[in-house]
């Protein structure tokens, strides 16, 4: 749905410490600080666990980010109901993001609880648009975008089967919500967090930075293990997303100090973010770089996948060639919006990049 691990070129990377000897089990709970809470819940992919946050309010918890709508994530909420001692309710739903595992479960809480959703205003509006395409037919801007890549007929016919299932993994969003903003400090209980969004990987990516208890929860943003997609997508296929998301690195370098614990939304709490995020951002360079090679002589997006991830993608999974079309053509736009290639269409409507 959104990490799906992309194949990468093996580098040397930062030695992170990561403190905690194991992560909770599916409907467990672990104390990581003095009123912050661990949880995770299940995925059905390749990368089967998101995980999530509680943080000590006033009367009750507030909760960050929520699992994906599948029965598995609700049992193992009602698991952490059942088993919790101290029976307090949730005071409010936060999510970084709009994707599916992050704020699936945000409808079915927030009614539970009587309780609001407080996110980023186009993370909000841009989960509306996507869920409300559950039912309609692939539009043909969208069958276009993919022939445009190279997509075979074969892999466009999946797309336009597929088309439409984000819905189906979220369940119905409140029809209002907090606005959250960059920059913002909330108070929960009796600490402050501060909003520091970033772009690239999302519209409007939320990351909580509380310097009290010197942790950062990055959602997406910063991962320790693997690397966040950066996509374009049909609906901008003229965007720049890895400029912003290069720049979303550099950004929470300057705003986040290296001495917090990292609460990441997919693999275990590290310490070490300078690092990472050093590494984040030379191993985009490098990649671009072999990118630059490749495209001397004419290449298609779908081309280009060794250069960007060191091995061919399988063309009949089509969610891994989703993702890495994706990529492939932030990285393609990346050096379009800086003048290194230009892109000429064949007869066929397909996309050819070479270095000017």
């Amino acid at each position: 749905m959104t990490e799906t691990p992309l194949p990468r070129e093996r580098l040397e990377k930062p030695a992170l410490i990561y403190p905690f000897e194991a992560p909770p089990g599916m409907g467990q709970v672990i104390e990581i600080a003095p009123g912050v809470v661990w949880m995770r819940m299940p995925l059905p992919f390749v990368l089967n666990h998101i995980n999530v946050w509680g943080l000590e309010d006033d009367d009750g918890w507030a909760v960050v980010d929520t699992g994906i709508r599948t029965d598995e994530t609700l049992a193992a909420w009602r698991q952490i109901f059942s088993s919790t001692t101290e029976q307090r309710p949730l005071t409010r739903i936060l999510a970084t993001h709009m994707h599916p595992d992050h704020i699936g479960m945000a409808g079915w809480l927030t009614r539970k609880f009587n309780c609001r959703l407080w996110m980023t205003q186009l993370e909000y509006l841009n989960c509306r648009v996507l869920t409300a395409d559950t039912g309609r037919p692939a539009p043909e801007d969208g069958v276009m975008f993919y022939r445009k890549a190279g997509w075979s007929n074969e892999a466009i016919e999946k797309y336009q089967t597929r088309f439409g299932n984000f819905g189906k993994y979220i369940h119905a969003l409140p029809e209002s919500y907090r606005r959250i903003k960059d920059g913002e400090e909330i108070r929960i209980g009796a600490h402050s967090w501060r909003v520091i969004v970033g772009t690239g990987h999302s519209p409007e990516h939320a990351c909580l930075y509380c310097a009290d208890l010197k942790l950062l929860i990055s959602g997406d943003q910063v991962l320790p293990r693997i690397s966040s997609n950066v996509s374009v997508h049909p609906t901008e296929p003229d965007a720049d997303p890895m400029q912003q998301w290069l720049a979303s690195l550099a950004k929470l370098k300057r705003e986040v100090p290296d001495d917090v614990l990292v609460l990441p939304s997919h693999n275990d709490c590290f310490r070490g973010l300078h690092a990472r995020l050093d590494y984040l951002a030379t191993s985009q360079e490098r990649t671009l770089e072999r990118l630059r090679k490749t495209l001397r002589e004419p290449r298609r997006a779908v081309d280009v996948f060794a250069a960007l991830f060191g091995r061919s993608i399988d063309p009949t999974d089509d969610g891994l060639l989703n993702l890495a079309t994706g990529e492939s053509l932030a990285c393609l736009n990346y050096l379009l919006h800086r003048g290194e290639v230009r892109c000429e269409l064949d007869a066929a409507g397909v996309a050819r990049y070479q270095m000017l």
